[in-house]
C-alpha cells in the first residue's frame, strides 16, 4: 500500500467508523494535486474532499474474516455447538467486488444428493473477477456436508434440512443447523437463489421456482433470461420461504435428477445466473459491451438487443393411474398436445399396458425416470404457459397450502409428502 492511500485511510478513520462502501480500493482520481503543480491557498471543503469516496467498497466482515474488495477468498463454516465437529467444513466462497453492489448467495446442497447444483456453485463462485464485479457473490457449494459426504438428501437424524429454515437454537439436530446457517450466512444477502434437482427418482427442466405475491421476489425472477418461471409458494422451513420472509427476495433453482452431474443442464443454469448478475448491474454484458464498441449508437441506425423474457407458467402433475412399468414417451422440455401420449405403464404380470395422455397441451418441466410405479404415482409435470400478469393473479388468489412437511414424530423421518398439483419436492 503506498503512502498517499496510507494518508487517505488515515484521514478516513480518524473521522470516525466508516459506513457501509466506504472503504477505498485505489486513490479517487484527482485526490492530491497533480505533480508540480501548486496546491490551492484554501482546502476544499470535508463535503468536496469526500464525495469522490461515495463509490467505494469496504471490506466485507464474514465467518470472523474481513475479505477486502477486489479478492476472493475460501472460508469454512460449521455450525456451532460441536454439532458438526467431526464433518468436514462446508467451503464458503465469498468474492468482494471492487465497485459497490448487491450481495448474491448462491446456495447448494441443502440435499446432499443433488449434486448438479453442487457443480452450478463451484464454477460460478471461482469465474466471478472480483476485480471487474459489482457488489459481492458468497457461494456455499454444500450446505449438506453430512448428506453429501453420505451421497443421501438427509441429515444423519432423517430429517429434510430444507423443512427446517431458520431454525432455532435449542431444536433438534437439524434446527439448529438450519439456525446457525441462516445467521452466519443468509444474514448477508441482498438476494439469495437456492439449487435443487428433481427429488425420489424425478428430473427437472431448469427452472425458477418464485412466491409471485412478493413484489421484490416477481422482479427477481425477471432476472434470469429467458427460464421457466414457475409460481410456488412454497412450504413452511424452506430456505426460500424463509429468506423471502425477512426481505431477502429468494427463489428456488431447479436443474435436472439428483445423484448425477448433468452438463447440459449445469450449463444452462451458469448461463441463467450470468444474466442475473448482468441484470442486477453486477457484471458487465460482454455482448452489450462489445456492441458498444463496433456501435456508437445502435439507436441511430435502429440496432436493438431485447433482453430475453422469462417464461411463466402454470403446472399440473400428471399421475399414474395402475401400477407396474413406468416407460416414458416424452422427453424434459419437450412440447406436447392435448391428448397426447406421455408414456405407459406396463403391468409385468399380465402384460397389460396402460397409457398416461396429457389432459392439456403443454412443456414437460419435470418427469420421473422409468421405474416401478404405483397407482396416483407422479409421473409427468406439465407447465402451461401463461402470461406474467396471469401468473401473478392467479399467486395472489386463495388457494389450500400443501401439508407441513415437518417430522410429526422427532425420532421418525416422515414419508416424502405429497405431490399437489403445481408442487414439487424442494
Amino acid at each position: 500500500m503506498n503512502r498517499a492511500r496510507l494518508l487517505l485511510l488515515s484521514a478516513l478513520f480518524a473521522a470516525g467508523p466508516l459506513a457501509a462502501q466506504d472503504f477505498p480500493v485505489d486513490p479517487p482520481a484527482g485526490a492530491g494535486p497533480a505533480a508540480g503543480t501548486t496546491p490551492p491557498e484554501t482546502l476544499a471543503s470535508p463535503q468536496e474532499f469526500l464525495s469522490p469516496l461515495a463509490e467505494l467498497v469496504t471490506p466485507l466482515a464474514i465467518l470472523d474474516r474481513l475479505v477486502v474488495p477486489g479478492t476472493r477468498m475460501q472460508l469454512e463454516w460449521r455450525p456451532g455447538g460441536g454439532i458438526s465437529a467431526n464433518e468436514i467444513p462446508s467451503p464458503v466462497v465469498v468474492t468482494r467486488g471492487a465497485k459497490p453492489g448487491p450481495v448474491l448467495c448462491l446456495v447448494a446442497g441443502v440435499h446432499g444428493d443433488e449434486i448438479n447444483g453442487v457443480e452450478i456453485v463451484r464454477r460460478l463462485s471461482h469465474s466471478v473477477d472480483p476485480t471487474r464485479l459489482s457488489g459481492t457473490v458468497i457461494g456455499v457449494p454444500i450446505v449438506n456436508v453430512h448428506g453429501y459426504s453420505r451421497g443421501t438428501r438427509y441429515l444423519p437424524d432423517r430429517r429434510d434440512l430444507n423443512r427446517f429454515f431458520p431454525g432455532t437454537r435449542n431444536g433438534s439436530i437439524a434446527s439448529r443447523i438450519a439456525n446457525a446457517f441462516f445467521q452466519d450466512i443468509v444474514s448477508h444477502c441482498d438476494m439469495l437463489v437456492d439449487f435443487h434437482t428433481g427429488s425420489f427418482d424425478r428430473s427437472n427442466l431448469p427452472q425458477v421456482r418464485a412466491d409471485l405475491t412478493h413484489p421484490d421476489v416477481i422482479e427477481f425472477s425477471r432476472s434470469f433470461g429467458n427460464t421457466v418461471v414457475l409460481h410456488s409458494p412454497g412450504n413452511k422451513g424452506m430456505l426460500r420461504v424463509a429468506a423471502t420472509a425477512v426481505g431477502i427476495p429468494a427463489v428456488t433453482f431447479e436443474a435436472g435428477a439428483p445423484t448425477r452431474l448433468e452438463p447440459t443442464e449445469i450449463a444452462q443454469a451458469v448461463a441463467a445466473i450470468e444474466r442475473l448478475m448482468q441484470q442486477s448491474g453486477m457484471r458487465e454484458d460482454p455482448e452489450a459491451a462489445e456492441d458498444a464498441a463496433l456501435v456508437p449508437d445502435p439507436a441511430a441506425i435502429g440496432v436493438a438487443h431485447p433482453e430475453p423474457a422469462p417464461i411463466f407458467l402454470d403446472s399440473r402433475w400428471v399421475r399414474a393411474n395402475s401400477g407396474g412399468l413406468l416407460i416414458s414417451d416424452v422427453t424434459l422440455g419437450q412440447r406436447v398436445q392435448s391428448g397426447q401420449r406421455l408414456g405407459r405403464v406396463i403391468d409385468p404380470l399380465s402384460n397389460v399396458e396402460r397409457y398416461i395422455l396429457a389432459p392439456v397441451a403443454g412443456r414437460i418441466i419435470g418427469m420421473a425416470q422409468n421405474q416401478a410405479v404405483l397407482p396416483g404415482y407422479a409421473a409427468f409435470h406439465l407447465g402451461t404457459e401463461t402470461s406474467e400478469q396471469q401468473a401473478v393473479r392467479e399467486a395472489a388468489e386463495p388457494h389450500s397450502p400443501d401439508p407441513v412437511a415437518e417430522d410429526p414424530d422427532p425420532e421418525e423421518r416422515p414419508e416424502a409428502p405429497e405431490l399437489s398439483e403445481g408442487e414439487d419436492y424442494e
